[in-house]
């Protein structure tokens, strides 16, 4: 986690305050009135955390616009008679204290009945609380970390954590295995260096990869702990081309993966680096330059552009004109937001066609059993509010571009 002024803490707090009351307009960071065509007379905000600024903007842009898409569409076909939906966005700028913050100014805000959020598993962990206290249902694009849902024993005893969390994402349980299972196996490297961040995410999956892999029979070879705030990795790329080992494995994101593998092949280890959703985009890519090339990734999902049932949110995605790509979780927010949307429709059903005093409470139980064919495939949750959709893929960079080389679920 990096460690901020209290004056950068501040300003940032302030920044929160002024996106959350600006709405109109998606070339802001914070809210859109998510176009004209709804029901009229109840407005339902819809918040969004993720990091709008900063070194992951690309993937917490990508999710903001992707749920006011959503939104939109939900008026544009009044899919909720009597509600308007509207999204208000928030900046964590990936920091557990500035999410948990904004976790605080969402459930300030009465008309939000929802949040899609956050990026971070890290940020997660730190809204929960702040959330389920409100009975304000989350709905995570991104969140892998078992144990936001599972419990910090989730290896040996799963207890769901909070009732008013959720997430369209698959967790790192099975992602790490997954990506261990094509090293080993399709690969076929044998001998393992393993570097994390030290972050919930980065930590999480660096350590099921590593059990997933040794249980195949390879061999960790060395093992690395680096401060994401640097992007000096000399020493480490020194100790990985000492070790032998044919293949890095590394728990983080894109921000520290792509100066990360460019310093390692600098440093004469030839071998590709391996790591998870959060290094899946095209930053690590011009990042990393060339030295790139052969490297892998592994993202939840199968690929939005090879799907059929995602044809319609790529043309509407496009054809709104967002400035940003909607990245690796567009898909996955879009469906948590019109989760909320599904879950909304159904509370105001249920009470003659307008919203209960106790929305919140009552949004958050509808959940539970919101079921529907999305952008990403079939969306609905488990006992955990965990997706029930385990599919992965594997990406390899081929010629300046993420290329999908396997996509299946976890054979444990």
């Amino acid at each position: 986690m990096r460690q901020r002024s209290l004056i950068a803490i501040t300003a940032a707090l302030a920044a929160g305050a002024l996106t959350l009351t600006a709405c109109g307009s998606r070339d802001d960071d914070g809210g859109s009135d998510s176009g004209n065509g709804g029901g009229g007379g109840t407005t339902v905000v819809i918040g969004v955390d993720a990091p709008l600024t900063g070194d992951l903007s690309a993937l917490g842009l990508g999710i903001k616009n992707s749920a006011d898409l959503a939104a939109k569409t939900a008026n544009k076909d009044k899919y909720v008679e009597g509600i308007t939906f509207k999204t208000e966005a928030l900046d964590d700028q990936g920091q557990p204290s500035v999410g948990q913050q904004n976790a605080t100014q969402f459930v300030a805000d009465k008309q939000v009945l929802g949040v899609v959020g956050p990026l971070n598993s890290s940020v997660g962990e730190s809204m929960q609380k702040v959330f389920d206290t409100a009975k304000l249902v989350e709905v995570s694009p991104a969140n892998t970390g078992p144990s936001l849902t599972q419990g910090p024993d989730w290896r040996t005893k799963k207890v769901r954590q909070y009732d008013s969390y959720f997430r369209t994402a698959t967790t790192d349980a099975i992602q790490g295995p997954f990506a261990a299972q094509y090293v080993y196996n399709d690969a076929k490297k044998k001998k393992v260096f393993v570097i994390d961040d030290k972050k919930t995410y980065g930590a999480g999956l660096a350590g099921t990869f590593t059990e997933e892999f040794k249980k195949l029979g390879g061999q960790v070879v060395g093992t690395e702990h680096i401060n994401p705030d640097t992007k000096d990795f000399a020493s480490v790329a020194t100790k990985v081309k000492a070790s032998g080992a044919d293949v890095v494995y590394y728990g983080g994101e894109y921000p520290q993966a792509g100066p990360l593998s460019k310093q390692i092949k600098e440093a004469g280890a030839k071998i590709p680096l391996v790591g998870g959703d959060g290094i899946k985009d095209d930053t690590f890519i011009k990042l990393a330059g060339s030295a790139s090339t052969g490297d892998l990734a592994t993202s939840v999902g199968a690929p939005v552009e090879e799907l059929a049932s995602a044809k319609k949110f790529v043309a509407d995605y496009k054809t709104e004109g967002y400035k940003e790509d909607y990245a690796a979780y567009g898909g996955y927010s879009y469906d948590s937001a019109w989760a909320i949307i599904e879950a909304v429709k159904k509370v105001v059903e249920d009470n003659d066609g307008k919203l209960p005093d106790d929305a919140r409470a009552k949004v958050t139980e509808a959940m539970q059993n919101v079921s529907f064919d999305g952008v990403t495939g079939k969306v609905s949750f488990d006992e955990f509010g965990d997706a029930t959709n385990k599919q992965l893929t594997v990406y390899s960079v081929e010629n300046g571009a993420f290329k999908a080389v396997k996509s299946g679920t976890y054979t444990g």
